[in-house]
């Protein structure tokens, strides 16, 4: 009997850099587990299609299939979004058993990434010296969503010994700039900017820009196709895959 298959499943974006960051990572999730049937999906704006996906699982011959939201936030989009797509798989494929796992969500682990993209921007910049850092995400009209990342800035902090702010693109304040020119006004002058998103788009361009504006001294990329989202994509799958085993 073969093991469910498994579909990371992203929002998608109208910017290819997004949709091309997230088939590399479902590449370094195939790495790991070779054996599995593994395939990227979209919600919305890239191809393939999230139905498109399933139609294909379906047709050659699996009836089960473990979903792994590719995003980092209990927003809209977990709570909304990804269930009524299942639902609406579940709907047209009767005999299919299909499940989603939670979330990738703001694993402590990702703050190796973090640190691993930040290492790399500040390179970059040649700059060896930081008194401040500002972590940025996208922000959530769900306060609860942007508390959690909230909580993640004050351990990233603690590790470094550095104050650290968290920033948003999009829905609450504050912004990238804002974060930036705050410390700015308390005297601080190396302020690097880690941008706790998945994969490149319009939000981290602008947050970006806004930090850079503001005068961050280096802006990390976002975490990407890296081993360590691939391995969290597999444990997810791993809880999932039990989940649909009948009691």
């Amino acid at each position: 009997m073969a093991a469910p298959a498994l579909v990371a499943l992203a929002h998608g974006s109208r910017d290819p850099r997004s949709a091309a960051t997230i088939n590399a990572l479902v590449g370094e999730v195939r790495a790991l587990r070779p054996d599995l049937r593994i395939e990227a999906a979209f919600l919305d704006r890239s191809r393939p299609s999230f139905t498109t996906v399933v139609d294909r699982l379906v047709k050659a011959g699996f009836d089960e299939i473990v979903v792994v939201p590719l995003l980092l936030s209990e927003a809209y989009h977990a709570r909304v979004d990804v269930p009524s797509a299942v639902a609406e798989q579940a709907a047209r494929h009767p005999a299919l058993q299909i499940r989603a796992t939670a979330i990738l969500g703001h694993e402590l682990s990702f703050l190796e990434v973090l640190d691993q993209r930040m290492r790399e921007a500040l390179a970059a910049a040649r700059c060896r010296e930081l008194d401040a850092l500002v972590l940025a995400a996208a922000g959530s009209s769900d306060p609860l969503s942007n508390q959690a990342v909230g909580r993640l800035a004050r351990v990233w902090g603690s590790h470094h010994k550095l104050p650290v702010k968290a920033a948003y693109a999009s829905s609450t304040p504050p912004a990238t700039g804002e974060a930036v020119r705050a410390f700015r006004n308390e005297g601080r002058r190396h302020i690097a900017v880690a941008s706790l998103f998945l994969a490149p788009g319009s939000l981290v361009d602008r947050a970006t820009e806004l930090a850079v504006e503001a005068g961050a001294v280096a802006v990390s990329e976002p975490l990407g196709a890296h081993p360590e989202l691939a391995r969290t994509v597999l444990a997810r799958y791993a809880v999932g895959a039990v989940e649909l085993v009948p009691v």
